[in-house]
């Protein structure tokens, strides 16, 4: 196994997981915002009133994009180990 194998393996396991949680982390910072101008506009100073929408927005978002997710991770997973022997070489 060379270092350019280790490096290319590293690289294209960040890069699914920055694909499969950056959907999640968009939503919650976009409700958080307007969380936060509402709370803003009302004067409301509840540190906790961001926690339900969010959890909220994560579930729905998840199970939108579940199909996706599960596609995504299952054929980075196959690809993995269909070139392990390649790697063990």
């Amino acid at each position: 196994m060379t270092e350019e194998i280790v490096l290319s393996l590293g690289r294209d396991a960040i890069w699914t997981t920055v694909a499969l949680a950056a959907p999640l982390l968009i939503a919650s910072l976009i409700v958080g915002l307007l969380v936060s101008i509402f709370q803003a506009v009302t004067q409301i100073n509840e540190a906790t009133l961001t926690f339900i929408p969010k959890m909220l927005t994560i579930v729905v978002v998840m199970i939108v994009l579940a199909p996706w997710m599960t596609q995504v991770i299952s054929a980075y997973t196959t690809e993995l180990f269909t070139a392990l022997p390649n790697y063990v070489r």
